[in-house]
């Protein structure tokens, strides 16, 4: 048990980057302490909160990033920033502390960003790495009254509210606070019982060494996202079979299944299922290359694709393809 608990702890602690559809947790740095003090140094974000000073100062945020760095590496607390993925701006925080009590989950998000479901994306990706990552067995999340809106997201996230308590720091010690809570065994549950969704995708190579990329058009779920081109495996389809289907549909070019070399795969959890996606490598086929369904092409050079914003799925298969071509 004690190996065990070790090997949980460095996993939690090694962890610098959590990614979501459209945010990217990463743990703060000193970097981060202008922007920390123009998206704190609001009384609408600190209000709400039990320790975010007002106002909001530069010593502040420097003492904030020093501690969170300190808790990282003694595994007592894990903070990460909300980073927007296409836009690359910090927009808030989120931590999970490894200590018990009413209050080892928490966040904030900058007044602009409301209201978007960043919380609640940013929520579900630190709840997987409390469980999945860093051992916990319950987190619980403690919610200012006058805050409902906090409530819902932790219940997007799949917390429950358990009771009341006015025995909490700062700000809400001042009042009943509703404290909410999730345990690790009902997180493992919906998790196992999530719906697998098997899709294909390939690297299309071109003589110097490119490969295509496909960016996925407005109103499509993760729009402006740069992806390999593919699709889902129907039924009566192998992954093959379903990756020729769909590159004539979205590019109109013929492959046929001997042109297609199997490489690597993926398997991610999204929030409604969870994504196995096999990548397949492609240097040969017939026709001019077309965006079919509104999608913008580009060829990059494998050693810079981990510069474009891409989906959670994605991202792990880059470092693999850089070092192959």
């Amino acid at each position: 048990m004690a190996e065990m608990a070790c090997m949980s702890m460095m996993m939690a602690v090694n962890i610098g980057v959590l990614d979501t559809p459209r945010l990217r947790l990463r743990r703060v740095t000193e970097n981060d302490a202008e922007r920390l003090v123009k998206l704190c140094d609001d009384w609408d974000v600190a209000q709400h909160t039990a320790l975010i000073p007002n106002p909001y100062t530069h010593k502040d945020a420097q003492a904030f990033i020093e501690a969170a760095q300190i808790d990282r590496n003694t595994n007592t607390r894990h903070v990460f920033v909300m980073e927007r993925r296409i836009e690359g701006d910090l927009i808030g925080c989120i931590e999970v502390n490894m200590a018990d009590g009413d209050n080892t989950f928490g966040y904030w998000v900058g007044k602009d960003y409301w209201g978007q479901g960043f919380a609640t994306e940013a929520a579900l990706a630190a709840v997987r790495f409390a469980f999945h990552r860093a051992d916990k067995d319950q987190l619980a999340a403690a919610v200012h009254p006058n805050n409902p809106s906090s409530g819902r997201v932790l219940e997007k996230a799949g917390f429950v509210k358990s009771h009341t308590s006015s025995d909490l720091q700062g700000r809400c010690a001042e009042v009943n606070a509703d404290v909410y809570v999730q345990k690790a065994p009902d997180w493992w549950e919906r998790e196992n019982a999530k719906p697998k969704l098997l899709v294909t995708a390939v690297a299309l190579i071109d003589t110097d060494g490119r490969v295509l990329m496909a960016k996925r058009p407005k109103g499509k779920s993760m729009a402006g996202l740069w992806e390999f081109p593919g699709g889902k495996v129907h039924d009566d389809e192998t992954p093959e079979t379903a990756l020729v289907r769909e590159l004539k549909e979205e590019l109109d070019i013929d492959i046929t299944e001997s042109c297609l070399a199997p490489f690597t795969f993926a398997s991610h959890v999204y929030e409604g299922f969870h994504l196995i996606m096999p990548l397949y490598l492609c240097r040969t086929w017939k026709g001019t290359l077309t965006p079919m369904e509104g999608q913008e092409l580009k060829w990059v050079k494998a050693v810079r694709l981990n510069q474009l914003p891409m989906p959670p799925a994605d991202i792990p298969l880059v470092a693999m393809l850089a070092d192959y071509i």
